[in-house]
């Protein structure tokens, strides 16, 4: 992860912000501030952060509403913050296209971890996946170089965390994954609870995958977690 990276906190309590703030600078990161949505918009669009975080809960302009608006402008990381404690609040973050998610109150610590680990999947750091995966006779390719996915020609946009999920999967295709492990390999940390967010990443894979025609690569393998099958190696 480089030196320096600029990350952009969007949350309306002063307070978290200027923890956060602290922390992160601590660690050797530029932070930027904004308190409601719009501002937040305004500088992750001029400022081009190497990571946002943002809360669920924003003024003027919520924090789902800017999360989609990212998400349709770039493929920047984005940790969501939320204080709602209901799972499916949890996770809802991610299902619009977050890659991760604290529920408050938090450790400081813990945040930074997490922002490490999510750096490091969009750096690609540590890849030691091919460089070039095709399936399917090629309408499927995965390429780990330039961090593109292309389904019978037409490019995908994923999050960093779905792009990781995927290349994971697809290094060993057959090869069954617990989602504990999968939390391990592609979050970077194995944490209780947290087994549903990699349920809610495979769901997103699957909806931008098939949706552009190509075969549904990910299977469910019910009790254990999934795999990866090409079904022209397989005589499907």
């Amino acid at each position: 992860m480089p030196q320096g990276s600029k990350i952009l906190v969007a949350d309306d309590e002063k307070k978290i912000t200027e923890v956060v703030k602290a922390y992160l600078e601590q660690e050797g990161f530029k932070v930027l501030a904004a308190h409601d949505g719009e501002s937040a918009l305004i500088q992750a669009r001029s400022a081009k952060p190497e990571l946002v975080i943002l809360d669920l809960m924003l003024p003027r302009t919520s924090g789902e509403e800017v999360c989609r608006a990212l998400r349709q402008e770039s493929d920047v990381p984005i940790l969501m913050l939320t204080a709602k404690t209901a799972e499916e609040d949890r996770v809802h973050g991610l299902s619009i296209g977050a890659d991760d998610y604290l529920t408050k109150p938090f450790s400081p610590r813990e945040l930074v971890a997490r922002v490490r680990a999510i750096l490091r999947r969009a750096g690609g750091a540590n890849q030691t996946l091919m460089d070039v995966m095709e399936f399917a006779g090629g309408r499927l390719v995965i390429d780990t170089v330039r961090h593109e996915v292309r389904c019978d020609g037409q490019a995908l946009t994923l999050t960093p965390t779905e792009f990781k999920l995927l290349a994971t999967l697809a290094h060993y295709p057959g090869r069954v994954y617990t989602r504990s492990q999968l939390t391990e390999l592609v979050q970077g940390y194995n944490y209780e609870g947290y087994d549903r967010t990699i349920d809610v990443h495979v769901k997103n894979l699957r909806q931008k995958i098939e949706g552009l025609g190509c075969p549904g690569f990910i299977r469910t393998v019910y009790g254990v977690g999934y795999k990866f099958e090409d079904d022209e190696v397989n005589g499907v």
